[in-house]
This record gives structure tokens, C-alpha cells and sequence, in this order.
């Protein structure tokens, strides 16, 4: 392999871990918020692209395409916790969890019978001519993904330390009975970290559309994907979200180069296996402390 064959993979990788991050970011919202894992994290990126699609369809320019599609799902996300978590609140995790699951095969079958079977195409924010950096080509779009999940990661953080709905949801992450004291509502944090989720994740899905086309189904990898770097960073760090997403990105890419793109998709669960198995607390993460 080339050194410009690996700045290659590496710009690659990036780009697809970047998405990886977002998602990752999702799962760590709702599970500092619930200590459940969202497996419907996916399908609110699949949603996200395809609708995007529809408003961009019916003559919508790109950038309100974007912000109308990230509206949509946002408040879908809210409907969802509404409708489906806020009842079983005060249930077991594991039938919140049955719940997430339920709700995956929901959306994934509304997007089938809606959209249909075939994947759908997004126009680039600005173009497809290649930029070359160094010995490596990428498109505008790439720029696109890594420019706004910056963006989407350095506004996060401010609203968890600039905000008060922010600093609510780190001090229910952190406890939330003493939060309950305190006088912060619960349920209304619940709220907003899947309303915030469902925003993050639906970006994610518009942004990568023009690069690999969106359907019914795309968003099941793409959740697994983002729950093997949330694990890998270290479940309940946002910044551990991040690495984890990008690290991931970055070593599917370099296995596509060194050992073959059939084996791809596979390289996410090896990572997680491996991560379960030496450091299950993460990169990123704690080991809990047992009280004696």
C-alpha cells in the first residue's frame, strides 16, 4: 500500500466514522438520560435521509431541505418518546429497551411501504468535483460531513455546559434521584435527549445520502455501526462517542485496503467483541465501582 493510498483510507474513513460519531452521540444521549440503549438510533438516520429526499423532491432547496428533515425527525423522536418510553418509565429497562427494538421494525416497515425498496439518491451540497489534499482525492460532500459533525459536536458541548436544559441532563446522568430532588423534572430531560438525539442522528443520515444514497434499510448498519463506536469509546462519554465513531471509521476503511471490502461490515462487530472482552468500560470510559 502506498502512502497516498493510505491517506486515502484514512480521508475515507473519517468521512464514515464522522457519521459513525453521530450516531454513536445518539445512543449516549438517551442512555445518560435512561440507561437504555435506543436500537431504533438507526432508523432516525434512515429517516433522516429519505426524508430529506421527499422535501428536496417537492422543490425545497438543499439547506432547507436539511433543516426541514432534522425538524421532521426531531419531532418524531419526541412523538416516539411520548407515545412509547414515557409510560414505561417507571418500567424495568428491558422492556424500554423491547420497546426501541419494536420501534425499529416500525419505522423501517413505514419506510418500505412510504419510500419503497429502492435506495434514494440525494444531490451534493456543492458539487462532485474532486479536491485533492495531498496525495489524496475527496469530494466536497466529505468536507461537508467531517465541517458540520464538528459543528454539531462543539454545539453539543455547549449546550450541555451553557445551558440549564443542558446541565439538567448531566446532573440526571450523573444521579438522577439527587437530580429529582433538586427539583428537576425528569420526565422533561427524558424529552429533550430524545428530541436532541433524533436531531443529531437525522443530520447524520442528510449528510451522508449523496454519498451512498439512502434506504429502508440503510439505517440497521448504521445503528450497529454507531452502537459499536458508542461502546468502543466507552458507553455514556460524548467524547468517547466521537473517538469511537472516527476510530472505527478510520480501521473499516484500512481493512477494505489490507484485507478485502467483503470484510467490511464485519471489522465493527470484531472491534466490539474485542472491546467487550479486554476493556469493557471503553476507551473513553470508568470502570464502575463496587461498594463493599
Amino acid at each position: 500500500m502506498s502512502f497516498d493510498q493510505f491517506l486515502q483510507y484514512i480521508v475515507s474513513g473519517i468521512t464514515n466514522g464522522s457519521i459513525y460519531a453521530l450516531t454513536a452521540l445518539g445512543f449516549t444521549l438517551i442512555y445518560n438520560a435512561t440507561d437504555i440503549i435506543n436500537f431504533a438510533q438507526g432508523e432516525f438516520v434512515m429517516l433522516g435521509g429519505l426524508t430529506a429526499v421527499s422535501l428536496h423532491r417537492l422543490g425545497l432547496p438543499l439547506p432547507v431541505a436539511f433543516c426541514g428533515a432534522v425538524l421532521i425527525v426531531m419531532l418524531v423522536g419526541i412523538i416516539f418518546e411520548l407515545l412509547a418510553i414515557r409510560p414505561l418509565l417507571k418500567a424495568s429497562v428491558l422492556a424500554q429497551i423491547i420497546v426501541t427494538i419494536g420501534a425499529s421494525l416500525a419505522f423501517r416497515t413505514f419506510a418500505m411501504i412510504f419510500w419503497g425498496r429502492d435506495s434514494l439518491p440525494l444531490p451534493a451540497f456543492s458539487g462532485e468535483t474532486p479536491i485533492k489534499i495531498f496525495g489524496a482525492r475527496m469530494t466536497p460532500q466529505s468536507l461537508w460531513v467531517m465541517g458540520l459533525t464538528l459543528v454539531i459536536v462543539v454545539a453539543l458541548q455547549l449546550f450541555y455546559r451553557r445551558t440549564l436544559a443542558g446541565k439538567a441532563v448531566r446532573a440526571c446522568s450523573v444521579n438522577p434521584e439527587a437530580a429529582r430532588l433538586m427539583g428537576i423534572s425528569y420526565s422533561r430531560v427524558v424529552l429533550i435527549s430524545f428530541a436532541v438525539s433524533a436531531a443529531i442522528s437525522a443530520a447524520g443520515g442528510v449528510l451522508i445520502t449523496p454519498s451512498s444514497f439512502m434506504g429502508y434499510g440503510s439505517g440497521a448498519m448504521i445503528g450497529l455501526k454507531g452502537f459499536a463506536a458508542a461502546i468502543l469509546g466507552g458507553l455514556g462519554s460524548p467524547i468517547g462517542a466521537v473517538l469511537g465513531g472516527l476510530a472505527l471509521g478510520v480501521l473499516e476503511s484500512l481493512a477494505v485496503g489490507v484485507v478485502s471490502a467483503g470484510y467490511k461490515d464485519a471489522v465493527a462487530f470484531l472491534i466490539l467483541l474485542a472491546v467487550l472482552f479486554v476493556r469493557p468500560q471503553g476507551l473513553m470510559g470508568q470502570r464502575p465501582v463496587e461498594k463493599v
